[in-house]
């Protein structure tokens, strides 16, 4: 059995403690927030042992195995590293920090104390990621030459809240840009030439984000995050013999198109369990249980390959934190 103990109590600690109790090999054991009164109440609601009202004091219990974190983008990194020196694993959510910079001291941190650390990209292990693998590495759409992807959403301007709030780590690229970005990486690995531009908020945010990366295959990914209007939010792939469709929401889909030699070969319906998140609590669990410090799905090279085109694109519009 994984103890596990969550840090950052918000709407994302919700979602994932849900999925957590679905998890035959997983125990929540512990919470913290830094409101006491928070951290019990999350505790009762999800029946764990124990509720902290520091982090510092969750990472010290020496019956924790794993961490996950779900605190604001600009803490992860101090959470992160703080975890990994109280000698405990770390799933954190994304982006796993704000450079490059801060994720390969994590990395090496990590491997310094052979420990367990990954980046919370759950989309990885839902079924119809693994499905859309399969079939463009069996070829089922011959040579992939294009990715069409887009992830908007209305939000109200909130200049205290976590998306439009610069302090937080706010704007479309890392809370919603990352999909997108990550799919190419999935697909084509790491641009050599990018391309971008952004709105920016009166909070020096970006509210919108238009990309365009080009790879030494001659392929290329045109991508596109919006947290100014609730766009389709699908992903197209394109290859040499066909395309492949995943539908709204791409990130979250449970339902997959297979179009072969312009005509439509077949729906794959694959809906993932719980929230979603099962999947990746349940791969975290297996590595640990089998001594892995890392999994072979989402690998810390892959983290740091996702930073490092996002330190591209942040520079490409002028965005710093």
């Amino acid at each position: 059995m994984i103890n596990w103990g969550i840090i950052g109590l918000g709407k994302m600690a919700e979602i994932f403690a849900s999925d957590l109790l679905l998890a035959r090999e997983a125990n929540l054991y512990a919470v913290a927030s830094r409101d006491l009164k928070k951290a019990a109440a999350f505790c009762e609601k999800f029946t764990c042992l124990t509720s902290y009202a520091s982090y510092e004091e969750l990472a010290q219990d020496p019956n924790i195995d794993i961490v996950y974190i779900a605190t604001p983008h600009t803490y992860h990194f101090a959470n992160s590293l703080m975890c990994l020196k109280h000698g405990k694993a770390v799933l954190c959510e994304k982006p796993l920090a704000l450079s490059l910079e801060e994720e390969e001291i994590l990395y090496q941190e990590a491997k310094t104390r052979k420990l367990f650390l990954m980046e919370a990209m759950w989309t990885r292990f839902l079924p119809t990621t693994e499905k859309l693998l399969q079939l463009v590495n069996d070829g089922a759409i011959g040579q992939v030459q294009f990715l069409r992807a887009d992830f908007g959403l209305r939000a109200h301007m909130n200049p205290a809240h976590r998306l439009f709030n610069k302090q937080l780590g706010g704007g479309a690229l890392l809370d919603i840009g990352i999909y997108p970005i990550y799919l190419s990486l999935l697909l084509f690995g790491s641009p050599h030439r990018i391309n971008a531009m952004a709105r920016m908020s009166n909070t020096a945010v970006d509210s919108l984000c238009a990309m365009l990366f080009a790879y030494e295959q001659n392929a290329i990914a045109s991508l596109e995050s919006s947290i100014e209007a609730d766009t389709p939010t699908e992903a197209y792939i394109y290859g040499s013999e066909g395309h492949i469709v995943l539908h709204r929401r791409f990130h979250q889909s449970e339902r997959l198109s297979l179009h072969q030699h312009g005509a439509l070969s077949e729906v794959f319906e694959l809906p993932f369990r719980g929230n979603g998140y099962i999947h990746e609590i349940e791969e975290v669990n297996q590595c640990l249980l089998n001594g892995k410090t890392e999994s072979c799905k989402h690998t810390l090279s892959t983290s740091l390959k996702l930073i490092e085109i996002i330190d591209r694109v942040k520079e490409e519009i002028g965005l710093q934190y």
